[in-house]
């Protein structure tokens, strides 16, 4: 029952307060949703693509050949593994000097580091890619507060205006006003405190399969190395 009462008089304060403080509300409101939104579609993604790269390395790491890279490209097909591979075998080709059948592919040292260097660009491209919106969720934690005092000073200053106005400073004066302004930084709160927790949660996830794919990116290297033939 308390409350419940609780929530009346709270929305009874948004009700009366001014435009100004409306439109604060509002923008928090909006802030609130977009990163609650951001958050729930991050969780989803990352977990489909921890289970896929959980499922991938175990089978790239047994692999020791150009073909074996192949097979996994076409087994992992629409991965971020597979991706990976799939771009470091389309550089191969472009590379490579030479080829006589599969099995007598020459690769200099020069070409195994440009092959390197794409996979290292093709995994800052993947990682750029799965930090999108996340700077969202940090702007957010920051500006959610500041919005939420601004709201309060405006308040503030409205309410002793009123009150100079009235020419009266007796509780229950004063206490409408101040509890109207106090509203806006209690709703900046509740907004910067989960986008806080959300961006870290994100960017944990977020490093946690770049490491994975750059095991990937080490793993591939290993097997370039491995076929790498030096020049005469």
């Amino acid at each position: 029952m308390k409350d419940l009462l609780l929530g009346n008089s709270l929305w009874a304060l948004v009700k009366q307060s001014d435009v100004v403080t409306k439109i604060v509300l509002l923008i928090l409101l909006f802030m609130s949703i977009f990163c609650w939104a951001i958050f729930f579609y991050k969780i989803i993604m990352f977990r489909i693509k921890r289970k896929q790269l959980l499922e991938a390395l175990p089978s790239l790491k047994r692999v020791t050949s150009i073909e074996g890279l192949i097979t996994i490209a076409n087994r992992f097909a629409n991965t971020l593994a597979g991706y990976v591979v799939a771009k470091s075998l389309v550089e191969f080709k472009h590379t490579m000097q030479s080829v006589d059948g599969i099995k007598n592919i020459v690769v200099t040292q020069d070409s195994r580091e440009q092959i390197a260097g794409a996979v290292d660009q093709v995994v800052l491209d993947l990682v750029a890619t799965e930090e999108s919106y996340l700077p969202f969720l940090s702007v957010s934690a920051a500006i959610s507060p500041l919005l939420g005092l601004f709201g309060t000073i405006w308040g503030l200053v409205d309410s002793f205006v009123k009150i100079g106005q009235m020419q009266s400073a007796d509780i229950a004066t004063v206490a409408p006003g101040i509890a109207e302004a106090l509203i806006t930084t209690l709703a900046g709160l509740m907004v910067a405190i989960p986008a806080l927790v959300m961006y870290h949660y994100c960017i944990n996830q977020v490093r946690w399969i770049e490491r994975q794919l750059y095991v990937c990116a080490d793993q591939i290297d290993d097997i370039m190395r491995s076929v790498c033939i030096k020049e005469n």
